[in-house]
């Protein structure tokens, strides 16, 4: 068997093994390590504040603010894809994407693709104006993806935060 068939094969078994399911609360504590891990890749592993307990209480508590996909394999999650609704006073309801993860030695794999295909799909049922992200200008293989989708990459806006530290000092 050559190398070429030998990852067609390979690939083609993790597909068939692999669940893309709505997430839930028994999947924080791997959407959270996937969420750790993409922190490292992106140069920032010491800013996630996130916990798994903060993250059940936000996507599963009495007053949940986001919705995931995620991408599991063997029992194991492998990926997810965390959105929310916004809203744009010029265009209405919005979903944004807050994060699509793969972990890293399954990148490249296709599993992102299905995750960002799941929130497309729920962006087309609640039938809202816009999909929203956002992506580092150094993270080529992520350009590279949303360029398939002939996705719009907005030059124009500023990206602006305050912190809780930021305006403790007000």
């Amino acid at each position: 068997m050559t190398l070429k068939n030998l990852v067609r094969k390979s690939y083609h078994c993790i597909m068939q093994n692999l669940i893309i399911r709505i997430g839930e609360q028994r999947d924080m504590a791997g959407a959270h390590a996937l969420v750790k891990e993409l922190a490292v890749y992106e140069k920032a592993g010491d800013e996630v504040e996130t916990t798994v307990q903060s993250m059940e209480a936000d996507g599963f508590g009495p007053n949940k603010i986001f919705d995931l996909f995620v991408a599991e394999l063997e029992g194991n999650i492998v990926g997810i894809a965390l959105y929310y609704t916004k809203y744009s006073t010029w265009k209405g309801r919005c979903i944004f994407l807050d994060d699509i993860v793969v972990t890293q030695s399954l990148r490249g794999k296709g599993i992102g693709k299905l995750l960002f295909d799941k929130v497309i799909e729920v962006a087309k049922q609640q039938n809202v104006r816009r999909l929203e992200w956002q992506v580092l200008d150094w993270n080529e293989p992520a350009i590279r993806f949303y360029e398939k989708y002939k996705a719009q990459f907005d030059g124009e806006w500023i990206n602006c935060k305050l912190t809780d530290a930021d305006w403790q000092r007000f």
